[in-house]
């Protein structure tokens, strides 16, 4: 397995070399020191300006240099306009979209999964109805109606009955001394996020239990007498578990990039509400820091799906 790992690394090299190519091109397409001071900057302060960035030097020195601090884990560049280096801010950003992102993933992958095979081994009964009713209805309504809801009826209402749990927006660092930082401003939009994502989720787990109901193995076991339960999560779970793993590891990026809309709204400081301020005060050093820690992890986690695949299922081999 070792040796397969080391294969794909290499191999993803000159993909991720190219991702960083790409992303550096179409940033310098327009000149970002001169979105950055605006228009009636002077030539000489655009100069001055673009010297002290180094953006003055030939690109493929540029390049060069900056897969060096990559390949260095040198993030110290500092951003134009937080003035921090730009390896604190990412540091900083991503403990508060774990925050939100990993309890919300958990949740809504396990309740999901719940809800599938319950209705895939149900199939056609009213309850299966009931349940897929539910997810596309779920699915059906806006994120947008469901945040101003949940901040509403969840914080403003009830912080009016005396019941003062949910925070509408900010973020408070979580310590073990004040763990209450996590319920009052995180709590809120893991349950928008889940509540968002199940109906998505539910269905999609539900086509593959109702793939696997069909199978020889599971014919085979009812015919020797397993119980529902055993059949529904030793052997149906665990033949499905390919396209499972497959669907969690796509999301698993969005882990640390974080949930844009949600950190919008809620004012959370995390990896998502970074990029949009860095995108909107034009921020170069920072989106191409971003964007390239964003292409490393998803590269790592197509690698990380493979290895998956041959631990649960001794069918897929890694040669």
């Amino acid at each position: 397995m070792l040796s397969f790992i080391l294969r794909k690394l290499l191999a993803s090299i000159p993909v991720y070399l190219g991702i960083v190519l790409i992303v550096m091109l179409c940033l310098r397409v327009n000149d970002p020191v001169q979105a950055y001071l605006g228009k009636s900057a002077s030539p000489e302060s655009i100069a001055a300006q673009r010297e002290k960035m180094g953006l003055d030097e030939p690109f493929v020195s540029q390049y060069v240099s900056f897969i060096g601090r990559i390949v260095t884990l040198n993030f110290s560049e500092e951003s134009w306009e937080r003035k921090q280096p730009v390896g604190e801010i990412l540091a900083s950003a991503v403990v508060p979209s774990l925050a939100i992102t990993v309890p919300a993933l958990l949740l809504t992958t396990i309740v999901a999964i719940g809800i599938a095979l319950l209705s895939a081994y149900m199939r056609g009964s009213i309850t299966d109805k009931a349940l897929m009713f539910a997810a596309v209805l779920g699915m059906s309504i806006s994120l947008l109606v469901y945040v101003v809801m949940g901040q509403y009826f969840g914080a403003y209402w009830t912080a009016q009955q005396g019941l003062d749990v949910f925070a509408i927006s900010g973020y408070e660092p979580v310590h073990e001394s004040v763990p209450g930082n996590w319920i009052r401003y995180c709590l809120l939009p893991v349950i928008i996020t889940v509540i968002l994502t199940i109906g998505y989720d539910t269905r999609f787990y539900r086509a593959v239990m109702v793939e696997e109901t069909g199978r020889d193995y599971i014919v085979t076991a009812r015919a020797k007498g397993a119980t529902k339960p055993k059949i529904m999560f030793v052997h149906m779970l665990k033949n499905a578990m390919i396209p499972i793993i497959t669907h969690v590891m796509i999301t698993l990026p969005f882990l640390i990039t974080g949930s844009i809309v949600m950190e919008t709204f809620f004012r959370i400081p995390g990896m998502g509400q970074t990029l949009i301020t860095a995108i909107n005060s034009k921020d170069f050093p920072l989106i191409q820091a971003f964007t390239a820690v964003f292409a490393a992890i998803f590269i790592a986690t197509n690698i990380l799906t493979d290895v998956l695949y041959a631990l649960v299922d001794p069918r897929v081999r890694l040669g």
